[in-house]
């Protein structure tokens, strides 16, 4: 006899695109052939260029937050706790912050993928999203038909077994390739010359920052100092050291010679080269390819700059472009978790309105379109009145 008796168990939630390997080195086990190549080289150009890096943050910050609309008051309100609460992975919650970490590999790796983790057929334990370097996709006969495959225990790529239960976005894909395309792939050529430029920078500052000198001692003419040349370049060679050591313990020490001595500055008169421009054209190429304006990521290139109506125009554009490629990854979750909780209603994502204008520049084009309003509505009036 049993002394505890209940409703059974669900089992545990299983997770399909993530690796249970633990020694390591599991890189071998997740090695997946022409796979990973270019994502570790666009993740290293978001590393190694920070104007990149705070492009990409800021268009997820941009595309904003959204909350979701049933016919069914009751679910609406119960769908819109579970997004506030639902477990993500690596100790946060939220919808809203899946849909971040997924448009961030979508943007940076050209393509994301994601898994509704369920905990048994009752409820939804997690949302995750997973390195899109260790799925690959097996298309059929048609592009509509294709499944999502990893690495296997046998070491083939075999089709995950739960494709119901995945997601997954390709960014901007083209006719050849399903994995879509990332922003960052125009960039290496660029970014590679960026990056040398700094790296000669760092090293010409340095040699310019940690001074050398050449010390030359002439003898004189006469016999008697050129018997003692030997022994006196010692002495100053000493000499200089002495004081230059006392230079780097933070005591000055003069140094006193006797003779032709010369002191000269090694390099002093070699000029750093100019790097503004090159550095500037580059950056712009990048910031171009970003679609964020410079001044939104700190590049004071003009001083009057500030976002006009056509670039807001092109920003919202943009941002509402993302946000429907978002759309079905939200429903999905969303409509699962109301099937699971017994509501047949349909859902649909409401996003925050996009305000990228000035309030203050909005304030003075609704004043004066007030302004212009009255004034015609009383020449009007006395053009009635006549």
């Amino acid at each position: 006899m049993k002394l505890f008796s209940g409703k059974k168990k669900d089992p545990p939630p299983r997770v399909q695109i993530r690796s249970v390997q633990s020694h390591p080195f599991n890189l071998i086990d997740g090695y997946v052939p022409l796979g990973g190549g270019e994502i570790m080289l666009y993740r290293q150009i978001r590393e190694a260029v920070p104007v990149v890096d705070a492009a990409i943050m800021k268009l997820i910050r941009l595309t904003g937050g959204f909350t979701l609309s049933c016919p069914d008051k009751r679910a609406e309100r119960e769908l819109n706790e579970f997004a506030k609460r639902v477990d993500v992975g690596r100790g946060q919650q939220g919808l809203q912050t899946f849909i971040n970490s997924y448009l961030d590999s979508m943007i940076t790796c050209g393509r994301a993928v994601g898994e509704i983790v369920t905990r048994g057929n009752s409820d939804i334990a997690a949302v995750i999203c997973g390195n899109v370097a260790d799925v690959q996709i097996k298309e059929g006969e048609s592009p509509m038909d294709f499944e999502l495959c990893s690495l296997g225990e046998s070491g083939q790529i075999e089709p995950l077994p739960r494709q119901n239960l995945l997601m997954f976005t390709p960014f901007n894909p083209e006719a050849e390739s399903p994995y879509g395309v990332s922003m960052l792939r125009s960039m290496p050529f660029l970014c590679g010359i960026l990056l040398k430029i700094y790296q000669s920078l760092g090293i010409n500052w340095e040699r310019a920052g940690n001074v050398r000198f050449a010390v030359v001692y002439k003898p004189q003419s006469d016999v008697l100092d050129r018997g003692l040349a030997k022994e006196r370049a010692q002495q100053i060679a000493s000499q200089w050291s002495d004081a230059m050591q006392s230079g780097k313990n933070g005591s000055v020490r003069d140094f006193v010679a006797v003779g032709d001595v010369d002191i000269k500055v090694i390099g002093a008169d070699n000029q750093i080269l100019d790097s503004e421009v090159p550095v500037r054209q580059i950056t712009e190429q990048l910031v171009a390819r970003t679609g964020i304006p410079p001044f939104l990521l700190g590049l004071n290139w003009s001083t009057t700059e500030r976002m006009s109506a056509q670039q807001a125009d092109l920003m919202t554009s943009e941002l509402t472009s993302i946000r429907r490629t978002l759309d079905p990854v939200i429903e999905k979750v969303c409509t699962l978790w109301l099937h699971m909780h017994g509501y047949a209603c349909p859902v649909s994502v409401e996003w925050e309105t996009i305000n990228l204008q000035d309030a203050v520049e909005e304030a003075k084009a609704a004043l004066y379109v007030a302004q212009a309003e009255k004034i015609y509505g009383e020449e009007g009036k006395e053009y009635e009145d006549r």
